[in-house]
């Protein structure tokens, strides 16, 4: 859950929105070719269940009233992953600043793996 305290009062928003709405809008860009399980929580989440969660590679903190979002991500491989991670930190920022309200400060990509068409 983030909490952003404001002059109105406090906004709370689940990590589950943050994991919906961030990933569909990386999944949407050109050369992304899946999310990676991170942390040891999403790791062992999939020893125990074989489906798919909305919030696998992706996580969302708070930071003096700003946004951190981590993403693991699996490109395509032959693609400029310069390219497509630039794209995914604009298209990720303007995501969430238009749907939430709330400043992005920074958007890290990790690509953890390639995959092959």
């Amino acid at each position: 859950m983030i909490r952003i305290e404001n002059h109105l009062g406090s906004i709370e928003i689940s990590q589950e929105y943050f994991a919906y709405l961030i990933g569909n809008a990386v999944s949407s860009c050109y050369g992304v070719a899946g999310m990676v399980k991170s942390g040891t929580r999403q790791g062992l989440r999939s020893v125990f269940s074989k489906r798919s969660f909305a919030d696998e590679g992706i996580r969302v903190r708070s930071e003096n009233d700003k946004l951190i979002v981590d993403l693991h991500i699996c490109v395509i491989y032959g693609m400029n992953i310069s390219a497509i991670a630039k794209s995914i930190v604009n298209k990720v920022r303007y995501t969430v600043e238009e749907a939430t309200g709330l400043a992005v400060r920074k958007v890290n990509v990790f690509v953890d793996g390639m995959k092959s068409e």
